[in-house]
């Protein structure tokens, strides 16, 4: 089910504090006249302060530090928060100049035979992003699969980031879907996969939507939502999962790691099938979060139920 009005207003109220237009302003400049070193060594300052004075933020971290991280002892969670601040902010600052054109990023693509087989097949597939890495700076590695992309999102809760970093949808190949419309945008979904396009979703936030337990997440029980493989499994199209690392400056890591083709069988419970696909995908992103420990930006406590 969607989201309600509660939780969405709980939310915006959440994310309103961070990132206002003279922040956003300042970076801009440092970026235009400074280059990314520039706006990288803001940031280390900005993101200090959050370390020090957003309690919030820090509390949203450390589910994942202290399970990533269990033996670092409390100096040690605090420098891994440290560093999931810092990587955060230089991803969001690469994806500005990458859209404003500021500065030009190499971006491998890791098994890019796959990605390639599964466009050129007639039927739509779903593409399964996270909140790790920065999946939007390489959507341009698609470019070279003739198919319409749906990306699957929520509208922008910050104005300020919205208006910044906001891409003009009209203009754009991408078309959106938001998961708080009827029925969490399904009907849309479904009818653009029938249409052969790629759906964009994330597979690692839940908000109010319906999870799946996945016995181990780095070493404990997990829960995700596994709305993306319900779909894929009764429109019949496989799932990708789109995962990207900063693995330099100027430079990105593409990877599809995994192709998971969701089947229901008879005789087994189907949300039994679900988990099992579940379980495919949070075994790629575990393998990832053990390589890039510190581009891991999903800041919820995904081991709760609740």
């Amino acid at each position: 089910m969607p989201p309600n009005d509660s939780v969405i207003a709980a939310r915006k109220i959440y994310v309103k504090h961070r990132g206002g237009v003279l922040g956003i302003w300042f970076f801009r400049q440092m970026l235009k006249f400074f280059g990314l070193r520039g706006a990288y060594f803001l940031l280390s300052g900005v993101a200090l302060h959050y370390l020090l004075f957003d309690m919030d933020a820090r509390r949203r971290c450390m589910a994942y530090v202290r399970r990533r991280f269990p033996d670092a002892g409390f100096f040690g969670n605090v420098n891994a928060v440290y560093r999931l601040f810092l990587n955060q902010g230089q991803h969001l600052i690469d994806y500005y100049a990458s859209l404003s054109k500021t500065v030009h990023f190499d971006l491998y693509m890791e098994n890019k035979d796959i990605i390639t087989k599964v466009g050129q097949a007639p039927g739509g597939f779903v593409l399964l992003t996270s909140h790790v890495g920065n999946w939007q700076i390489a959507m341009p590695a698609l470019a070279h699969i003739n198919k319409k992309v749906y990306l699957v999102r929520r509208p922008e809760d910050n104005q300020a980031v919205a208006h910044s970093f906001g891409v003009d949808w009209k203009s754009s190949q991408i078309r959106l879907i938001s998961p708080e419309g009827d029925f969490g945008g399904a009907i849309e979904i479904v009818r653009a996969l029938g249409e052969g396009a790629i759906v964009s979703m994330a597979g690692d936030r839940r908000y109010n939507f319906d999870s799946v337990r996945v016995p181990s997440f780095l070493g404990a029980t997990a829960f995700f939502p596994y709305g993306a493989f319900h779909i894929a499994a009764a429109c019949q199209v496989p799932v990708v999962v789109f995962l990207s690392a900063k693995t330099g400056p100027r430079a990105y890591e593409v990877s599809i790691s995994r192709l998971i083709n969701p089947v229901y069988k008879k005789g087994i419970p189907k949300k039994d099938q679900i988990a099992r696909w579940v379980g495919e995908y949070t075994e790629v992103l575990e393998e990832f979060l053990k390589k890039y420990p510190y581009q891991c930006f999903i800041f919820n406590d995904v081991w709760k139920e609740q």
